[in-house]
C-alpha cells in the first residue's frame, strides 16, 4: 500500500510543472495574446466586409 501513497505524491507534485523543452521559451503574457487576437479579428472582418460598411455609412 505504501509504494502507491509514493508515486501519487510523485504525480501531484509535477501537475503543474512546465515541461523540460517548453521551460526555454519565452511565452507572452495571456492579455498580449487576447489584445492581439482581437486586433486580428477586427483587422480580418474589416477586409472581408469592406464593402458593406462603406454602403452603411453613406
Amino acid at each position: 500500500m505504501r509504494p502507491f501513497l509514493i508515486m501519487d505524491e510523485k504525480k501531484s507534485e509535477n501537475i503543474n510543472k512546465t515541461p523540460h523543452k517548453m521551460a526555454r521559451i519565452a511565452w507572452p503574457k495571456s492579455k498580449y495574446g487576447f489584445v492581439l487576437a482581437i486586433i486580428i479579428f477586427v483587422v480580418i472582418n474589416l477586409i472581408y466586409y469592406k464593402d458593406k460598411i462603406i454602403n452603411f455609412l453613406n
